[in-house]
């Protein structure tokens, strides 16, 4: 096993990158295939987007936060310095992808683009397959045991 393979996940392209390629993709899509946008025009879109975004917010900050409290890193291509199992982690092991999913949401029905939200599953699968598979194999090797019960006890994304 390479070193650099051992010292991080792998992951070169920022997660948020990835939301937001499928996020202008689905915008192009809309562009070629239309799909009515009525719904969207409306106070329940509305409020079902401002109910995502402030859902993401409660996962967001609270990851973002324990993460400079611990001094560990965002940033995929980096190593991790500690393992996160306390505070919103004890209720997901990705609550930064769980609240730029509600981010992507919450903005397709400001935006109003069934697109964005059609393309959900996809984005699902990228996420899933290309980065928290990386990263779950990264912090295995990097926290062993420690890492292998906290996966036994908490849910990939929610």
């Amino acid at each position: 096993m390479s070193r650099e393979k051992k010292n991080h996940p792998g992951v070169y392209v920022p997660p948020p990158l990835i939301y937001a390629i499928v996020f202008l993709f689905s915008l192009l899509v809309q562009r070629w295939i239309p799909l009515n946008t009525s719904f969207f025009k409306t106070q329940t879109a509305m409020i079902i987007g401002l109910t995502l975004l402030a859902i993401g917010l409660v996962f967001n900050i609270p990851a973002i936060v324990q993460f400079v409290k611990t001094k560990n890193t965002i940033v995929t291509a980096k190593p991790a310095t500690s393992l996160q199992t306390s505070g919103i982690y004890r209720f997901t092991r990705n609550p930064m992808y769980v609240s730029l999913l509600l981010f992507y949401t919450g903005i397709a029905f400001f935006i109003g683009n069934w697109w964005t939200v059609l393309l959900l599953p996809l984005l699902v699968l990228v996420i899933t397959f290309y980065v928290i598979r990386r990263e779950e194999n990264y912090l295995e090797r990097s926290f062993g045991d420690g890492y292998i019960e906290y996966k036994r006890r908490v849910r990939r994304w929610i």
